[in-house]
């Protein structure tokens, strides 16, 4: 058990008891728990294999090569289009955790065999970022945001422009550009 992750589970109110029981079942794999991105997450020999979090509808065990897991419950669902190898199995009740205790373990189990085995994700080489003519005028109207938005990680990146980008109307496309600001002049991603 890993102290940060202690803190979160007295801070979290959300899906207290779901994150406690798939904590559980998570803990009795072996792996290293950590604090990743807010959000426990369960390692081995440093390297991730799977991570807890909530949403506002669903709480989810992301499973960061879940593209190459066996599936056979057909449960691993994609988080976004832009995701290419995680894959999540989602929860909304404790009552479902715990009826799917052995079903949960079970794919644990698998993620951790995909990272023993060396197998990696074939990833899709990332388009060219086009940012909109808006953003980036919404950008240069802040001293050094350009400058330090292209000093930024190309994931990083890319998270920024699909953040701002996915707002229907142009006042909220600059709303967001300029709140995101102060994160991207310290060089930090979207959800850092």
């Amino acid at each position: 058990m890993n102290h940060r992750v202690d803190v979160f589970m007295r801070k979290t109110t959300a899906w207290h008891d779901e994150y406690a029981a798939l904590r559980e079942i998570a803990l009795s794999t072996g792996l290293t728990e950590d604090l990743k991105w807010m959000h426990p997450c369960y390692t081995l020999d440093g390297k991730n294999i799977f991570l807890l979090h909530a949403f506002k509808e669903y709480i989810a065990v992301f499973f960061y090569k879940g593209v190459i897991m066996k599936d056979p419950q057909g449960i691993l669902i994609q988080q976004t289009e832009n995701v290419q190898s995680g894959r999540q199995v989602r929860f909304t009740s404790l009552e479902e955790i715990t009826k799917s205790k052995k079903v949960i373990k079970a794919y644990m189990a698998e993620a951790i065999a995909v990272e023993e085995s060396g197998v990696e994700v074939p990833m899709k080489k990332a388009a060219e970022l086009v940012i909109p003519a808006d953003i980036a005028a919404a950008m240069k109207k802040i001293p050094g945001l350009t400058v330090a938005f292209r000093k930024l990680t190309p994931g990083r990146q890319r998270g920024y422009v699909l953040h701002f980008d996915g707002a229907k109307q142009a006042a909220t496309r600059q709303s967001r550009v300029e709140k995101a600001a102060p994160q991207i002049l310290k060089g930090k991603g979207l959800n850092e």
